[in-house]
């Protein structure tokens, strides 16, 4: 029985979950594409067969605990579903320092329009393209499956030299830190920690951003459309989208704010109401389609469809270099019975037109770090409910609580209350400390070239782990990986193969206790 037949019976007798591997999957299980290190591709397809949305990580925890059960490697379970594994020191390196190997067990889940995937049942579809590993119309779940995939195979490696290990799994890494806040203090142990949770093989991390959820909400009475109105439905696709911390200085379109801007046109150049509009899935990501239904005085149809025509040239246009793909498309559809308020209509769009959104401030003290920003990721407006989702990232906290404290402001304007949650800090940059100082010597010594030592606007788990043991050193590092949170994402192959030769260096090289 091959690897890949063998995952899938373990799956069917296990979890009672049936799994249907296509050829390209299997390949890589079994080392028949003949990626390397063939181990950590192995425990990456693997991964990559079990569903693993934030927030829903039943499968994925189980598929581990498992994993590392039939491996005979102690584990502890903490109250918020954390995996904590233990390898002991290899001979000679019982003094060494102990090391935290960290990653996460979620993915973002992303699919390009009529993929027709679903993330709660299907595994990943992935295949090799040119040099890279992509999924077919999906996230691949690089981030942060590939970090995960190493620490499972410095687990299995029993020739592997290194000091006392823990392998330390979080959850709902990515749509609000839940395992690292979840977190109890003194549960890890280990001296240094390394986050393989960086998508630049170039790059040495040692800071990044906080962040705070925004979500604005309200209620209202619909309006009874009355006749002599025409329904239209009003398509905004194809956005690149991407990460809203990584990517955010990108100057990619975002689904929402632009289709605001659109109602915006659209109300001013003809009589509208606007009965649901909705755009975004997550808070991470940032928005690539939105969707809104209007109905349209029929004396106005013409100027509304001239309006459409000239933003449409306008977004085009705009968005040529950063947004190829971008389509805005209308159709005539069965007219809305109900409609927002047209007072509330108005200030609603401009609401969400006018929003802080993108980047917002550059890092003074770090060259072409951006320190503040918004994304306004999700919309749901329609049947007598609204709602804003905004994630608001920055590395100063005051300026993170300044942000949305008028996102606040802003959408009362239009009636909306705003509350907070799932704030978490940044994580202020230490490059100076031993860790840091061994990784550069051998990156240095193994790539020849000085690493990248610097501080993300990703949400990282390290500041919240920080908090919670004191003392601890902490790097992020990891392969490279592009397009991450979108279907666009891949991960080089080169690159797994560099980035996981430089941790087997590092783990050998950990300096003895003090």
């Amino acid at each position: 029985m091959s690897g890949g037949e063998e995952l899938a019976s373990r799956l069917e007798a296990d979890y009672n979950f049936s799994l249907e591997l296509n050829m390209d999957t299997r390949n890589l299980i079994d080392g028949g594409a003949h990626l390397e290190p063939a181990g950590v591709w192995s425990e990456f397809a693997g991964l990559n067969a079990i569903p693993r949305p934030s927030k829903k990580e039943e499968q994925i925890r189980a598929y581990l605990k498992n994993w590392l059960e039939v491996r005979g490697i102690a584990y502890r379970e903490d109250s918020v579903g954390n995996l904590l594994a233990y390898k002991p020191a290899s001979p000679g390196c019982e003094n060494s320092v102990p090391v935290v190997l960290q990653a996460h067990m979620d993915m973002v889940c992303q699919q390009n329009e009529g993929t027709g995937h679903d993330f709660e049942r299907e595994g990943i579809d992935m295949y090799v393209d040119n040099g890279w590993v992509r999924a077919r119309g999906t996230t691949l779940g690089a981030d942060n499956g590939m970090g995960l995939a190493m620490g499972l195979a410095l687990l299995a490696d029993s020739s592997a030299v290194h000091p006392p290990l823990e392998l330390l799994i979080t959850v709902d890494e990515e749509t609000g830190m839940t395992g690292a806040l979840g977190l109890e203090t003194g549960w890890v142990q280990g001296k240094f920690l390394l986050n393989i949770d960086t998508e630049d093989d170039r790059e040495l991390t040692v800071g990044c951003a906080g962040g705070i959820d925004v979500t604005a909400e309200g209620t209202y009475t619909p309006s009874r459309i009355p006749s002599g109105y025409t329904g239209l439905e009003l398509r905004l696709r194809g956005l690149t989208g991407g990460h809203s911390g990584m990517d955010i200085h990108l100057g990619r379109g975002n689904a929402n704010v632009l289709s605001a801007r659109l109602l915006v046109a659209l109300e001013e150049a003809a009589c509208i109401l606007v009965a649901q509009w909705e755009g975004g899935s997550l808070r991470n990501a940032l928005p690539r389609e939105a969707k809104t239904v209007v109905a349209v005085a029929s004396s106005h149809v013409q100027k509304a469809l001239d309006c459409l025509a000239k933003v449409k040239d306008e977004l085009t246009s705009e968005y040529l270099l950063t947004d190829s793909s971008l389509v805005l498309e209308w159709k005539e559809v069965d007219t809305p019975e109900w409609s927002l308020d047209p007072v509330l209509q108005g200030k609603l769009i401009r609401a969400v037109a006018a929003a802080p959104n993108g980047i917002l401030r550059m890092s003074p003290s770090i060259p072409g770090l951006v320190q503040t920003s918004n994304n306004v990721s999700k919309l749901e407006v329609g049947n007598g409910s609204a709602s804003v989702q905004c994630l608001t990232r920055s590395s100063v906290d005051s300026e993170k609580m300044a942000t949305a404290q008028a996102l606040r402001g802003q959408f009362a304007l239009a009636g909306l209350d705003t509350h907070f949650a799932g704030s978490y800090p940044g994580w202020d940059p230490a490059p100076g400390g031993a860790l840091a100082s061994l990784m550069r010597d051998t990156y240095l010594s193994l790539f020849s070239e000085e690493p990248h030592v610097n501080a993300c606007h990703a949400g990282l788990e390290c500041g919240i782990i920080g908090e919670r043991c004191p003392g601890m050193e902490m790097i992020s590092f990891g392969p490279t990986i592009t397009g991450a949170h979108s279907p666009d994402e891949r991960v080089n192959i080169s690159s797994v193969a560099k980035s996981f030769a430089f941790l087997v260096e590092v783990l050998k090289n950990v300096p003895t206790v003090q």
